[in-house]
């Protein structure tokens, strides 16, 4: 192997294990500023707090029925953002509604999808651990809280 090779080898790797301890260290800085926001957050009146840490509130009553179950494919409207307010993602924003199966999401949408009714509207105050822990992933950063604004439409 030639010098040149091992050293952008080296420098490949010593990258990648900078940027894993970067993200891990602020994942960990942001999952404290979110466990705070949670523990605030669970003495609001109108919030519950399911076993695993999952909170939510009623924004609507939808006309009851049936509730998906984790296998089922759903359509939702939705809106996405930290604990900050900086909207990271909007099917609301965009004007579309979006369709696809429960278990293919993050944990913290399957488990909070399956309370809901169709025409529910809930707010999800989704920990870490329930959404993408401590990597970074697009404009969310690792370990944050992520609060979803869900509209369940229909079952499909």
């Amino acid at each position: 192997m030639s010098a040149a090779l091992f050293f952008t080898l080296l420098f490949v790797v010593l990258f990648f294990m900078y940027t894993r301890f970067r993200d891990q260290k602020a994942g960990m800085l942001n999952a404290e500023r979110g466990n705070q926001f949670l523990t605030e957050n669970a003495k609001r009146k109108n919030i519950t707090t399911t076993d695993s840490g999952l909170q939510y509130e009623v924004l609507m009553k939808g006309e009851g029925g049936e509730k998906p179950q984790a296998d089922d494919v759903v359509r939702v409207q939705y809106h996405g953002r930290l604990i900050n307010g900086e909207v990271f993602d909007s099917s609301v924003e965009r004007g579309e509604t979006v369709v696809f199966p429960l278990n293919r999401v993050i944990a913290g949408w399957t488990e909070g999808l399956q309370l809901m009714h169709i025409g529910d509207k809930l707010r999800f105050y989704i920990p870490a651990a329930l959404g993408y822990g401590y990597r970074s992933i697009g404009k969310i950063p690792a370990g944050s809280v992520l609060i979803f604004d869900v509209e369940l439409l229909a079952i499909e």
